[in-house]
């Protein structure tokens, strides 16, 4: 990826972002909020990229070629600065001190700005928050802070009110699955199931299409959604025994029950199946359509949701599933 023309979606951002570098006015600070596979990292790069290069496009964008944009790509550019941080889930004072703060002093290496991107910035402690505020208050004019969070409610409010707030909406689903057909060839079929669980997540929607893992979720929850009306009780506790191999997905695994379920209870309402996901399942689908009532199908979606909820809570798994799966069955 060689700029922002080759960016799907995020347009606002963009052009909010070539317009700050073409006119000059950067701000010494920005917090880019979004989830997981958002694409913060891939915007703050490009930023950092179009920033320092020297022989920008006109509408912003870097070239893409000069020695600044190689450095750039290459992951190798003096000043641009990626924060580290040893353990998983924080970032320490120390860590800012050393990397941000010291460091900072230090004029540029070779170019006009000394850019800081400090990726997972809601894991700084409010030591290594207090540390960074100091710098943002009193910044060198040449220093450019981006501040990447999933969660931006957990900075203090000191550091949010001195930063520009770019916030990371939803990708269109027309446009992630566009992306995944013509660029990953992902089949129609495959790549409408991704975008129903990506939710607008390009970096979610690319992961699910290229995970196996998740290939083997779906198969098995569709097999025991097409099974579950026959089961008997020992089969039942079969079935919470399989559920537990996908603890660590489980998540996925009762997303996509929800689709299915949406599935059935679009396809009662409407009997057309332009919206259905599971459209390689519509046999099953109109069975489940014709047997189950419109509260008895509410009922369930809203035992998922209760799932997901108890075992995020930590309640025990096998009974949380055991309770969901008879939900489902006598349903």
């Amino acid at each position: 990826m060689s700029g922002f023309k080759d960016v799907v979606g995020h347009k606002n951002i963009i052009q909010y972002i070539g317009n700050a570098v073409n006119s000059g006015m950067v701000s010494h600070a920005y917090i880019l909020n979004g989830e997981k596979g958002s694409g913060k990292k891939l915007l703050a790069n490009l930023f950092a990229m179009s920033l320092q290069c020297e022989n920008r496009e006109p509408d912003g964008d870097a070239c893409g070629k000069c020695r600044s944009c190689r450095q750039a790509l290459s992951g190798n550019h003096p000043d641009i600065i990626r924060i580290h941080h040893e353990k998983p889930s924080t970032i320490t004072v120390d860590e800012i001190r050393e990397q941000v703060n010291n460091d900072i002093v230090i004029k540029p290496y070779s170019s006009k700005y000394k850019i800081y991107i400090i990726a997972d910035g809601d894991m700084m402690n409010v030591q290594a928050q207090n540390a960074l505020l100091k710098t943002i208050e009193e910044p060198p004019e040449y220093a450019v802070i981006m501040i990447l969070t999933e969660n931006a409610d957990t900075l203090l409010p000191t550091i949010r009110s001195r930063c520009v707030m770019l916030k990371l909406r939803n990708i269109k689903d027309q446009l992630v699955k566009k992306y995944l057909m013509e660029h990953m060839e992902i089949p129609d079929y495959k790549a409408d199931i991704c975008v129903a669980f990506a939710q607008g997540n390009m970096g979610k929607a690319i992961s699910l299409a290229t995970s196996e893992h998740f290939n083997e979720i779906k198969e098995e929850a569709v097999k025991l959604l097409r099974n579950i009306d026959g089961m008997q009780a020992d089969e039942l506790a079969e079935a919470v025994k399989k559920c537990s191999e996908f603890k660590m997905d489980i998540t996925d695994y009762l997303d996509i029950i929800a689709v299915w379920y949406r599935d059935v209870l679009i396809y009662k309402a409407t009997k057309s199946v332009d919206r259905v996901v599971f459209s390689d399942q519509m046999r099953p689908i109109r069975e489940r359509a014709s047997k189950s009532s419109y509260e008895g199908l509410e009922l369930i979606l809203e035992a998922i949701e209760k799932a997901k909820a108890r075992l995020k809570s930590n309640v025990n798994f096998e009974l949380t599933m055991e309770l969901l799966l008879l939900t489902i069955k006598e349903n």
